[in-house]
């Protein structure tokens, strides 16, 4: 089905029904059915996000026609709210459309508005499910001074869309992009004028400025309404003022502030004795240098420069402390966003301090980006090491200095591969998978240097994870994964899906289309009356909303809790399933409800009758349906027939089948930003443990995270109550970390028995 062969529409008001779609929402249907609407007041759309492709029967009243073009502008945008809300803005729709490849332009960026170059128009992602149409984004590539301050090269997941330097491409939607060629959008944001712009100061800025009639020099750290502090330079004397604040019209930029500057840092040159820790350090190594204040960076450049008989380093910083994007006297030594580069003597530098745990010697080499993993070399293979066993995990990975060492915004990732790889082996099979070639490397990384170092020693370095991130990074998937935030499912399906093939995790089934996906969302509509749920209910709760059953019963399921972003929980807590039956959820034959005989029909209506368990789908026998539906109140039910395979033989249908069950093998947590992980490790009640990469730090700003694993047993005892006595439970006053679990709870991972490797 193509978009031309469909009607779009946007709601421009809420319908009475269904209750989970808002204004702003985009749907469709196709032209036959909109031709054969005669005079009906209702219409049967698909909203174009369905996964399912269910059809609702909504008012004409609510509904606003679209143009298959108006329809690809608003579906790039992020919410209903600002659909709507741009839908009304007729003159910035047709703006954008008259925006064509080749045009200048103004985006939008955070609070910075760039100048650039339009190069593409169209979707920015392979065309995947069922969906008729796609965002469309426009493809910007940044000129002059905003060079460096994209994302991208002008590839997407893989995917090249148009061409040019790396950090210069960006995709937005229209409504980030003003032409330097037609009105702007909106009035209230007018397009800047780069010859009209002042020179202003940056952090990272060399300068010289002037109190009590002296001068001195020094790199800007701050700039405030009226002032500016800047980072001194060494005095005659020798003798700093570490940060000095200075007015503003006293500040004044260097003359040769166009040619970045190599800084000679106020540390002694290297002796003989103490060499080796500088020969040890080369390109890619991970290190720091004293800039009033450790700053940290990765050795991209080393050789001479100019006269200069010293060896230097071009350093790439972690923050914008830096002159230049990789420059130096107009000559490119290497790439780096603006303000990220420093040329510095490579005896200014020493190992990056914070990524070495207290038992590695700190002149060692510490490189990141290519260096080999280590492997097995008497069979010259990776070796396999099993999951922790239950009888391990206290000896292998109780107590401090244990997991995975976290550092910079790595949590998110700590917390999905100790959840994965710790104590479960259902998804292994992703670690010795064929592979293409460039991905082999980052698949021998996750295996060697952190799975295998994880089950062993029950410890991994956050340099080992910092590599990781830095090959994703490399291979295009992100130019933020060595620095920004995520979220554990964008990791997850980056490393399972673009660079593994793994097969999808999950198949579900809606009137006879699969759709695969590697995590579920779940979703409720508004008409549930659940209040302390359990996982359980969730699932059956969200599958039958979207009519949803299982394709196939999962080897490996992982669960997204249904949240408003990372702050807004739908429930005060959820009570973790440790078993999930998905007997009734998987397509196949299935027992009456209450004789037990073949089912040959679903009840939606009954599945929120409150005489019947909150639990499980309702089916019956033919038999039962009749007599429960006999009732008055539920003969306005509609039973569904059920699919019954046509060589499946009723009389040799078992009264006690066996029952498909998950089991919980892990939980992901979220609290302020921060991911932590409870593992379930054994069979008894008080087997968890809980995993924070980042519980405690050594040595401040210039020192290190200590990661920590410890038992947690409250958990089981908490999972023993009645959901009654459980939702008095004060959060604040509950024992030791279990508040975290039930309140908390953003993924939850379970695992089939029969599917794991060591078992």
């Amino acid at each position: 089905m193509t978009s031309a062969e469909n009607i779009y529409f946007i709601l421009t008001e809420k319908p009475k029904f269904p209750g989970h779609i808002d204004a702003g929402h985009l749907c469709y249907c196709r032209k036959t059915v909109y031709k054969k609407r005669g005079d009906a007041s209702k219409l049967s759309v698909i909203p174009v996000d369905s996964f399912a492709q269910l059809d609702f029967s909504i008012e004409f009243t609510c509904l606003s026609k679209l143009s298959v073009e108006r329809a690809e502008l608003l579906c790039a945008l992020q919410n209903d709210e600002e659909r709507l809300k741009w839908f009304r803005e007729e003159v910035a729709l047709q703006t954008a459309l008259e925006l064509t490849v080749g045009t200048s332009v103004v985006v939008q960026k955070g609070a910075e508005e760039l100048l650039g170059v339009i190069r593409y128009i169209g979707k920015n992602k392979k065309k995947k499910l069922n969906f008729p149409i796609l965002g469309r984004f426009f493809g910007i590539e940044l000129l002059d001074q905003d060079k460096g301050k994209g994302d991208n090269d002008g590839t997407y997941l893989g995917e090249t869309f148009f061409t040019c330097e790396k950090y210069c491409g960006l995709f937005v939607p229209f409504t980030k992009v003003k032409s330097l060629e037609y009105p702007p959008p909106t009035p209230s944001v007018r397009p800047r004028s780069p010859q009209q712009q002042p020179m202003e100061l940056h952090s990272g800025d060399r300068v010289t400025y002037f109190i009590g009639g002296e001068a001195g020099g020094g790199m800007v750290l701050k700039v405030q309404k009226h002032s500016v502090l800047i980072s001194t330079d060494t005095d005659k004397n020798g003798k700093t003022d570490p940060v000095v604040e200075v007015p503003l019209q006293h500040v004044s930029k260097r003359e040769v502030s166009a040619e970045p500057e190599v800084m000679d840092m106020d540390i002694p040159q290297a002796g003989a004795d103490s060499a080796e820790s500088y020969m040890g350090l080369g390109v890619n190594s991970m290190v720091e240098v004293t800039l009033h204040g450790n700053t940290y960076g990765i050795i991209r450049w080393m050789g001479t420069l100019g006269d200069k008989q010293d060896v230097m380093v071009g350093l790439e910083l972690e923050e914008d402390k830096g002159t230049s994007d990789g420059t130096f006297r107009k000559k490119r030594f290497f790439m780096c966003p603006p303000k990220r580069a420093l040329f510095v003597k490579l005896s200014s530098c020493r190992p990056d301090s914070r990524f070495q745990s207290p038992s590695v010697n700190h002149c060692n080499k510490v490189k990141v980006e290519d260096e080999e993993p280590e492997i097995d070399h008497r069979t010259g293979r990776p070796e396999t090491v099993p999951p922790v066993s239950t009888e391990k995990v206290d000896s292998v990975l109780i107590g401090k200095m244990k997991g995975i060492q976290g550092h910079h915004n790595s949590c998110y990732m700590d917390a999905a591969l100790f959840s994965l790889f710790s104590c479960s082996s259902v998804l292994d099979s992703m670690l010795y998978k064929s592979t293409s070639p460039q991905d082999t490397f980052i698949q021998k990384i996750l295996l060697c240097d952190i799975v295998n170092p994880l089950r062993s020693k029950g410890f991994v370095e956050s340099r080992h994870v910092m590599r990781l991130r830095q090959q994703l990074q490399k291979h295009g998937y992100s130019h933020s994964f060595t620095t920004d935030e995520k979220d554990p499912e964008e990791f997850l399906i980056v490393i399972m899906h673009q660079i593994l093939a793994l097969d999808p995790l999950l198949k579900l089934s809606a009137r006879g289309k699969v759709v695969e996906s590697y995590c579920y969302q779940v979703f409720l509509d508004q008409k549930h009356s659940l209040v302390l749920p359990t996982v359980q209910q969730l699932l059956e709760h969200s599958l039958h909303s979207e009519g949803l059953t299982m394709a196939e019963v999962p080897s490996c399921l992982i669960l997204q809790m249904p949240r408003f972003g990372k702050k807004f929980k739908m429930f005060d807590k959820i009570i973790p399933s440790l078993e999930l039956d998905v007997t009734d959820l998987a397509e196949g034959p299935q027992q009456c409800i209450f004789c037990g005989d073949l089912a040959t029909f679903r009840c939606q209506g009954c599945f929120q009758d409150p005489a019947f368990n909150q639990c499980g789908f309702k089916v019956f026998c033919q038999t039962c349906s009749d007599k429960v539906h006999s009732h008055p109140q539920r003969r306005s039910h509609q039973p569904v027939a059920l699919d019954i395979p046509k060589d499946f033989l009723p009389h040799v249908f078992t009264h006690t089948p066996t029952r498909d069950k998950l089991e919980l093998f892990a939980v992901l947590c979220i609290e302020t930003s921060h991911y932590v992980s409870f593992i379930k490790y054994g069979p008894n009640t008080e087997d968890w443990i809980f995993f924070d990469s980042m519980a405690d730090r050594e040595g401040g700003s210039d020192g290190f995270n200590i990661p920590m694993v410890q038992p947690c047993p409250e958990v089981g005892m908490y999972l023993e109550m009645p959901p009654g006595e459980l939702a008095k439970q004060v959060p604040r006053d509950m024992k030791g970390v279990a508040k975290r679990l039930f309140c908390d709870a953003y993924m939850y991972l379970y695992q089939s028995p029969r599917m794991c490797l060591y078992r």
